[in-house]
């Protein structure tokens, strides 16, 4: 019965660290990776430092963008990657501009 009990704590640790680390990518080796699929920026929240490289990959049949009101834009093409690198004021909600229900959000870290 102990056992059971382990396995099952085990089990639930390892699936509340996937549900985590699901919702909030960080930079790996200098790039963070958003893949946008079924009109959504997987994940929709990201950190980066500043210098980091954000790397959006558009698995849609149809191009998208990564729009800061105000700011910069970066377009993603259907199929195709865009990136953009990180700066220091780059804490900001992002949207696509062609379909603006798509939302993301960067935070830049120390």
């Amino acid at each position: 019965m102990r056992a059971v009990l382990i396995n099952r704590r085990r089990l639930l640790a390892t699936g509340l660290g996937l549900l985590t680390s699901s919702r909030l990518a960080r930079a790996h080796n200098g790039t963070v990776h958003v893949r946008i699929e079924k009109l959504a920026f997987l994940p929709a929240e990201i950190e980066a430092k500043a210098g980091d490289v954000i790397e959006w990959f558009n698995h849609d049949p149809f191009p998208h963008t990564a729009t800061v009101k105000g700011g910069w834009e970066v377009i993603i093409p259907p199929g195709k990657a865009a990136t953009r690198v990180a700066t220091a004021g780059d804490s900001v909600d992002y949207y696509c501009r062609y379909h603006p229900n798509m939302r993301g959000r960067i935070r830049i870290v120390a």
